[in-house]
């Protein structure tokens, strides 16, 4: 028989194109601005949220009791933490069966894992914090991006959430998901109740998924705008994550829970959660575990910790706040949380004609360049466009040592923290910097205290 030609081999298929993903932009920023510190250079930091405060010794004990607990675990995480989880969601009247907690390596993690396991493209809020989309397109996902309500962060227009879901399904894209933050990052705001409600129904109109991402949900300072959690209005819909790391400022420990709905759903989710998990993290860090259980049971010492980081946090956002509208920045009242968002609209021309500044990119770099204040520009939250608008934290003004932020705590709980002298300089510095830019007078000093 004559020879056979041999068949050429199957071509190749050309890789994926690579994920359009850089650095997460408050962790770039944090890298840059400590370089410059090493270098010996005047700086402060006011791009990320890390909450500058001590462990809470209680939990740093339990935390070095549990080190020898070194095995594998759950991959939904400890009986003890997913139990003490379900305690602290029903004494904020979200009952759930700790067989629907799952625990992770922090929610961040846990975000992520949760696109991967409900699939499909992801309605973001605009602005939102700077992860969600970056997240949706690692998982191979499209970000549909819409709009807040003004003074309403968070929580995308419910209206228009109805009109882009529509516009999207109609050029055969698949939104199965919408992530809301409650109260919300980057804008320090909390949506209303009825915004919550009309979110919920139109997410159950649309039948999407409800991802509440509730990190900061105990740093709420202004009582008349209490946060409400979609889970109440959506509740077999409503996936809610939540950690440790604002409220007791332990975000180097890397724990988070997330609370899946008592439905059909919700159990069909929770299954799937449970086995990308598997895949990636396997189980979260023991010794942390039994520390977070600890911290979720809320004893009193917990409590009363993250009572005043409350005071601190509302006392010192303020004084910043009253800076930014002194020299005529517009902002929305901050309620929540370590963050303003202030527009710089009104001086659109003054920044121009004195700094060659058009957008929040430029202006965040007038921050950084001038005057070595780290903070973040609109774009980096999605904002489309040219608005003159930046993200800046006050939660690295408590100190830099330990002892410093131990007295910050102590002048929370007693007195005013504002009449510590680096709280009171960095608020000062804040100060002047701005009137700089604006060209406006120097605010006068904040008040020393009294002998």
């Amino acid at each position: 028989m004559p020879e056979r030609t041999p068949s050429p081999p199957a071509p190749v298929p050309d890789p994926p194109p690579s994920v359009p993903v850089t650095l997460s932009a408050t962790l770039a920023a944090d890298e840059a601005l400590a370089r410059r510190r090493r270098a010996g250079e005047r700086v402060l930091s006011m791009a990320s949220g890390e909450i500058g405060l001590p462990v809470l010794p209680a939990l740093r004990d339990r935390l070095a009791a549990a080190a020898d607990e070194n095995a594998y675990g759950s991959v939904a995480g400890s009986t003890a933490l997913r139990t003490a989880a379900a305690g602290y969601w029903q004494r904020r009247g979200l009952g759930i069966d700790p067989g629907l907690v799952v625990a992770g390596p922090g929610s961040k993690s846990l975000l992520f894992a949760l696109l991967l396991a409900i699939g499909g493209d992801v309605v973001v809020p605009v602005p939102s914090w700077v992860s969600y989309a970056a997240q949706a397109r690692l998982a191979g996902a499209r970000a549909v991006p819409v709009p807040i309500l003004p003074g309403q962060g968070g929580v995308p227009d419910p209206d228009r959430l109805r009109e882009a879901v529509a516009d999207a399904r109609a050029a055969r894209q698949h939104p199965r998901a919408v992530v809301v933050t409650v109260p919300d990052n980057p804008t320090g705001t909390v949506a209303s109740a009825a915004t919550i409600r009309r979110l919920a129904e139109a997410a159950r109109e649309l039948d999407l998924v409800v991802v509440s991402d509730e990190i900061y949900g105990d740093l709420v300072y202004d009582t008349s705008a209490p946060a409400v959690s979609p889970a109440r209005y959506a509740p077999e819909r409503t996936v809610v994550t939540t950690g440790l790391t604002k409220n007791l400022a332990l975000g180097g420990w890397r724990t988070g829970v997330a609370r899946l709905p008592d439905s059909e759903r919700g159990r069909a989710l929770h299954t799937r959660l449970v086995a990308v998990a598997s895949q990636i993290w396997s189980s979260p860090p023991a010794p942390v575990q039994t520390a977070a259980a600890y911290a979720f049971g809320e004893p009193p010492e917990v409590v009363e910790r993250v009572a005043a980081s409350l005071r601190l946090h509302g006392t010192v956002v303020r004084a910043v706040a009253a800076r930014f509208t002194a020299v005529g920045a517009e902002l929305a009242p901050t309620a929540a949380t370590c963050y303003l968002y202030p527009d710089f609209e009104p001086l659109r021309e003054r920044l121009a004609a004195a700094h060659g500044v058009h957008d929040g990119d430029g202006l965040a770099g007038l921050f950084s360049e001038r005057y070595g204040v780290g903070v973040l520009p609109a774009s980096a939250f999605g904002e489309p466009g040219r608005p003159l608008r930046i993200r800046a934290a006050t939660s690295h003004f408590y100190g830099d040592t330990a002892e410093q932020r131990t007295a910050a705590l102590e002048a929370a709980r007693a007195a005013d923290p504002l009449t510590l002298p680096w709280i009171r300089g960095s608020v000062d510095r804040i100060g002047e910097v701005l009137a700089d830019l604006a060209g406006a007078p120097a605010p006068a000093p904040t008040p020393a205290p009294h002998a």
